[in-house]
């Protein structure tokens, strides 16, 4: 055994503990605080809406470049949405930011 397959073992099986640490951890603080788990699950809610919406306004053209690498009109929607939605919440984060600087101000 090489010890380049070692180190690739001891980081597989670091992952697998950060993985599962992840999905354990917030279970367990959940359980402590059914509230905190239903705005978590509000928060979930609203982005899985928002990605439909951004889905809904995505287009599905491949460009001759995007088809040449291997994207197809299913992964280009999916990609579009993705951006869609990344400018959706950018565009929500930046009226919140100034939202909160003006109500700092105003009190």
């Amino acid at each position: 055994m090489e010890s380049m397959d070692i180190g690739l073992y001891a980081g597989y099986a670091f992952l697998i503990v950060a993985v599962a640490a992840a999905i354990v951890l917030p279970l367990i603080n959940a359980l402590k605080s059914p509230s905190g788990l239903l705005k978590s699950l509000a928060a979930a809610g609203t982005l899985v809406v928002v990605f439909v919406i951004a889905y809904v306004l995505s287009g599905d053209e491949v460009s001759t470049r995007a088809a040449a690498s291997g994207v197809n009109a299913g992964a280009s929607k999916f990609i579009g949405a993705g951006l869609i939605m990344f400018y959706i919440i950018l565009v929500v984060a930046a009226i919140g930011v100034v939202f909160s600087e003006i109500n700092k101000a105003i009190k």
